[in-house]
Formats: structure tokens, C-alpha cells, sequence
């Protein structure tokens, strides 16, 4: 029998690039976000592709109405096997430049949203005993960056309520799986659809992958969840280890570059209000599907996201990684 996944932020980036990849192994999606234009297109490259597609435009603050898609999902594809929560929203800018009101939205989306999207699919996956949940986390929840401070603290909170949730997993015997796989920087539109007070236009910080590198990663890790959490691309392994190894350090090589590294001085933001309250891709015509506007800086494999995939191949990688970033400390002291 087809899969029936479930899949938040679906209308673009990783969401997008991973609904088609479950749609080409034949699977029935239930696609969640809240723009329209962009989830019909996604629904339509569901289908094209082989799968069956749902489009449910909703908020996922609101858990009353990720509870009614969850009920509509399996309404029409029967009981869900795997749900992946992504869906998000963020505001650039210095802490004291954000209000509380911002603060608690991105907080909602970002974190409560993954929580509302777990409940939901808990209640029906333990009943069952079987299912898998995905969390798309960021190297960001482990390690803080300047101007991020509200998706920062969102991400680390999902590390923690899902490390609690998994434990009491395993605490029962469940046969329902839990897993964090953890992002590099991505080439997806957030950076043009967040709402931004920084002079220049918001970039990822180098290296960027494209947000199929993300995707196969979620495919991966929603058919092997027992793993607490997989880690994509080189610099997210570096970025852990050096926040383990030297945070002090990391914390002053952020301040001096983590102002610029995190915006182009020659273009100009596309929008100051961004996606917080309203859909940028709501509209006829305002899809923007999977990718965002670094096309030419983007990677779009990680040969270290593939060793992920090969455990001995994983520990060369990493040490590899490793030895790298004690390079580029190494490097910084020297400077310093």
C-alpha cells in the first residue's frame, strides 16, 4: 500500500523538494502551508510525479486546524505513516529590534507549529504503534547566530521537547519513531519572504545547498528513524563541534562576522514585512517553488550527507570535518 505522509511547509523549500520525493516512490502527501498558489503548484508536481497530493491550506500555530488536517488526510489516504514538520517563519534583525508580538509569532509558527504538528500525529500513530515523525531542525539549534535570535530559540526549543517525546518512546516499547534531522544553510525562498530590518537583502551563510540536498536527507531518515538525529553537510557537523569544542571562541568569531555574512550589500531586500502574518504565495501566479535566488552559489549534492547512509563512511567524514575545524580555529587564533 502507498504511504500516507503528511508533510508541514509544503508550499516551498525543503517542504516542497520533499514532497516530490515521496511522491516519485508512489506515496499519498497531505500538503500543509498557507499559501494557495504554491500549494496547487505542489499538489500538481505531486501528481505529475506519481503520487497522490492533498492540498490543506493552513496555519500551523493553530492547532485546531492541524488536528482537522490531520483528520482530513486520513479521511482520504487512510492512517499516516510518516509526518514531517518544516513549516516556519523568521524575523532578521537585532533582538531589541524585534517586538514581542513578532517574537511570539515566529515562536508559534516555529516551534509550536512542530509541536501541534507531533501531537496530531501521535494521538493517531501510538494508538497504531507504528509511524514515523520527522522534525526538520537547523544547525542553528544547536549553535546561535546573531540577528536570528527568535528562529534560533525556536530550533533549540524543538530539540528539546523532541528529545523528551523520544524518550518517553522508548520509555513505552512504542514502535513509533522520532527523529531531528538537523540543516545546513539552503537555497530556499525564506530569504526572500522573511521579514527583515537589515540593510542589505538576507542571504545564507556560505556554504549554501540546494533544498533537494535537504530532502533526500528527510526521505533517508524517515525510512531509517531510530537514529536520534542526522546531521547534512560538513558545515553543520562543523558548526556542532566547534560549539562543543570552543563556544567561547565561536562566539566572538560570530560577532565580527555574522553581521555581514548574513546579508548582500548589492541588493535590497524584496519585502520588509515578509511572510509572518500573511502568505507570500497566496495569490495566482505567486508560487515560488523549492528554490531560492543563490541558484549559482548553491551545492547541490553533500558528500558528507551521503555518508550519513554509510556508518564507516560517516566516522571518516566526520573526522575529516573535524580536523577542519580545528584547522579554521587554529586559523582565527593565529589572526586574533
Amino acid at each position: 500500500m502507498p504511504e500516507t505522509v503528511v508533510i508541514t511547509g509544503a508550499s516551498a523549500g525543503i517542504g516542497r523538494a520533499t514532497a516530490r520525493l515521496f511522491a516519485e516512490r508512489g506515496a499519498h502527501v497531505a500538503l500543509l502551508a498557507r499559501g494557495e498558489a504554491g500549494l496547487d503548484a505542489a499538489a500538481a508536481e505531486v501528481e505529475e510525479l506519481g503520487g497522490r497530493a492533498l492540498a490543506l491550506p493552513i496555519d500551523v500555530a493553530d492547532a485546531d486546524q492541524v488536528e482537522k488536517a490531520a483528520e482530513a488526510a486520513e479521511a482520504s489516504f487512510g492512517p499516516i505513516d510518516v509526518w514531517v514538520n518544516v513549516a516556519f517563519t523568521s524575523v532578521f534583525a537585532p533582538f531589541d529590534e524585534i517586538s514581542a508580538e513578532e517574537f511570539r509569532r515566529v515562536t508559534e509558527v516555529t516551534y509550536l507549529g512542530f509541536v501541534h504538528g507531533t501531537q496530531s500525529a501521535l494521538s493517531r500513530m501510538l494508538a497504531r504503534d507504528r509511524g514515523t515523525i520527522v522534525q526538520v531542525g537547523s544547525a542553528l539549534g544547536e549553535r546561535s547566530i546573531p540577528l536570528q535570535s527568535a528562529y534560533c530559540g525556536a530550533k533549540h526549543a524543538v530539540n528539546g521537547f523532541t528529545s523528551s517525546v523520544r524518550t518517553e518512546l522508548l520509555h513505552r516499547g512504542s514502535h513509533v519513531h522520532i527523529t531531528v534531522v538537523q540543516m545546513p544553510a539552503l537555497n530556499t525562498p525564506q530569504f526572500s519572504w522573511v521579514r527583515s530590518r537589515l540593510p542589505g537583502h538576507p542571504q545564507p551563510v556560505a556554504p549554501i545547498y540546494q533544498p533537494e540536498v535537504a530532502a533526500r536527507a528527510v526521505l533517508f531518515a524517515a525510512g531509517h528513524p531510530r537514529r536520534k538525529q542526522y546531521y547534512v553537510g560538513a558545515s553543520t557537523v562543523a558548526t556542532v563541534w566547534a560549539n562543543r569544542c570552543v563556544p567561547a571562541l565561536l562566539d566572538r568569531y560570530l560577532a565580527r562576522t555574522g553581521y555581514d555574512s548574513q546579508q548582500r550589500q548589492d541588493l535590497m531586500p524584496e519585502t520588509s514585512q515578509g511572510n509572518l502574518w500573511q502568505p507570500l504565495d497566496k495569490a495566482p501566479g505567486d508560487d515560488h517553488g523549492a528554490h531560492g535566488i543563490f541558484d549559482d552559489r548553491s551545492h547541490a549534492r553533500s558528500y558528507q550527507a551521503g555518508t550519513t547512509r554509510h556508518p564507516f563512511l560517516a566516522g571518516a567524514g566526520a573526522l575529516g570535518v573535524l580536523a577542519a575545524a580545528g584547522w579554521a580555529v587554529r586559523r582565527y587564533r593565529h589572526k586574533a
